[in-house]
């Protein structure tokens, strides 16, 4: 059965008062020390009694833990309960990673403070009722938004919410606080254009289409590169567990928010002006993790083609739009006049010249009109597996 919703993320910048900052701190505090509470418990499990503890068998045992320790009362129900989905997600990843032979597969490990830093209220609409539950409810026309166990919390909803609101995340992030909510929307499919298009992804240029449009490479790393040479100098030269470090280690911080806020805007807009411009985008099927272990890591990474293609299948499925993954080999090597593959086709990094007919053009256009010539055919790659969005 098809379905004809999506989930679409909002996030809005929170300002708490003093008192509920701290409350929020303490909330996330709470919640650390419960994760690996937790999963020391997993561990211990396993190695005297040979038994695996699921989030179920863990948030049973709740009751007990706030007549133990009184301090959990003061965090909401569902908090609690979704700190052992998040473990048990965690242990989840960690088993199929282990299926998938991977060569490390990264067991759970116990979160250290700077690498908790959000907790979730797994439900703020109420379906019997059709309404908002206490969690996450908007207050004052919208300036503010009801947080159960810390209180009414100043917020900056600078668009409404679609949709029906399914969860909301409390997130820190470098001295700023949001509220994100994930709601469920209707999919607005966007009328036909009768326009497919191959992009061939890079460093050069971040994208090269079959129509012969050059998207350029913003490289936002590496315009901060100098700021956050001097930056990390500076943390190097302050001692360990000062202040004076730690206030350091937060501007490197917020210059990487920076260039991660940059990144993920580039993205969205790029993004979307393919899918509102083609009805099929046709794009390699790149192990982007694998190739981020070469020489050319730190600009594949700014890069950031996983996000981008995250970003556009997204886009892509809530418009009704088809992403297709061909398989990238010889797709730079191939004429797409001829079909002559051979390595000797590529003279340098931009000139394609087939040595079979004669034909000449930049290398990432021809190996564009490659990709979408993989996907227009059969909708299919050359294994015979389909990996289409829709």
């Amino acid at each position: 059965m098809q379905n004809d919703t999506t989930v679409r993320v909002y996030r809005f910048r929170l300002y708490p008062t003093k008192p509920q900052e701290a409350a929020m701190f303490e909330t996330l505090r709470l919640t650390r020390t419960l994760y690996n509470a937790a999963l020391e418990q997993r561990r211990e499990a396993y190695r005297k009694h040979g038994k695996t503890l699921s989030a179920y068998d863990q948030q049973r045992e709740l009751t007990a833990l706030k007549e133990a320790c009184p301090e959990f009362n003061g965090v909401y129900s569902h908090v609690l309960q979704d700190v052992f989905d998040r473990l048990d997600k965690a242990y989840k990843a960690f088993f199929s990673r282990v299926r998938k032979g991977a060569k490390r597969a990264g067991f759970p490990r116990f979160k250290p403070r700077q690498r908790w830093d959000s907790f979730k209220f797994k439900q703020c609409w109420d379906n019997m009722r059709n309404d908002w539950t206490p969690c996450g409810r908007p207050m004052d026309d919208g300036r503010r938004i009801n947080v159960p166990k810390i209180g009414s919390v100043k917020i900056k909803m600078h668009r409404p919410l679609e949709g029906k609101p399914k969860n909301l995340q409390i997130v820190h992030d470098c001295g700023q606080w949001f509220a994100v909510y994930a709601c469920e929307v209707p999919k607005m499919a966007l009328p036909n254009t009768g326009s497919s298009v191959g992009i061939d992804l890079g460093t050069t240029w971040f994208a090269v289409t079959s129509d012969g449009e050059f998207i350029e490479n913003p490289r936002y790393l590496e315009q901060a590169l100098k700021k956050l040479r001097v930056q990390q100098r500076t943390v190097a030269r302050r001692k360990k567990g000062s202040n004076r470090r730690r206030k350091a280690v937060q501007q490197v911080a917020r210059t990487h928010r920076k260039v991660r806020r940059q990144r993920l805007d580039f993205q969205h807009k790029t993004a979307r002006k393919l899918v509102n411009a083609h009805d099929l985008i046709a794009h390699e099927n790149l192990q982007v993790s694998n190739m981020a272990q070469s020489n050319l890591a730190r600009s594949i990474l700014d890069a950031g083609w996983a996000g981008f293609l995250f970003q556009l299948s997204s886009k892509a499925e809530s418009a009704g739009r088809r992403v297709i993954a061909v398989d990238p080999r010889y797709t730079s090597q191939r004429c797409n006049a001829c079909g002559h593959t051979g390595k000797e086709n590529r003279v340098n990094q931009a000139t394609f010249r087939c040595v079979q007919c004669g034909h000449t053009a930049n290398a990432d256009h021809n190996a564009a009109k490659n990709i979408l010539g993989r996907a227009v055919p059969s909708g299919v790659n050359d294994s015979g597996v389909s990996h289409v969005v829709a």
